[in-house]
């Protein structure tokens, strides 16, 4: 299943406070759940202006489904092709 990179814009995201993390967390999973088990939220990075999110999808299409029912930003969509590490060194 393919994995994908969300790039969300949102000025002062490194500031929010807990709470209304877990709202918009919330709020995703509930999503999630309507959409069905082909979506999967695995992590996301929040920076002092945006938030990075990592989801695994049958395609782009759900994943940009999900970030308009949700009501967030999806700037930008990219299917990771591969994946290095240190131990890709080795």
């Amino acid at each position: 299943m393919p994995k994908y990179v969300i790039e969300r814009e949102l000025p002062g995201a490194g500031n929010i406070p807990p709470q209304d993390l877990q709202a918009i967390s919330q709020k995703s999973c509930s999503v999630l759940q309507g959409l069905g088990p082909e979506i999967q939220w695995v992590q996301s990075y929040v920076t002092d202006d945006k938030i990075y999110c990592i989801y695994i999808a049958p395609n782009k299409e759900m994943v940009l489904e999900h970030a308009r029912q949700g009501g967030f930003p999806a700037n930008s969509v990219n299917e990771v092709r591969t994946m290095i590490d240190p131990t890709t060194a080795e």
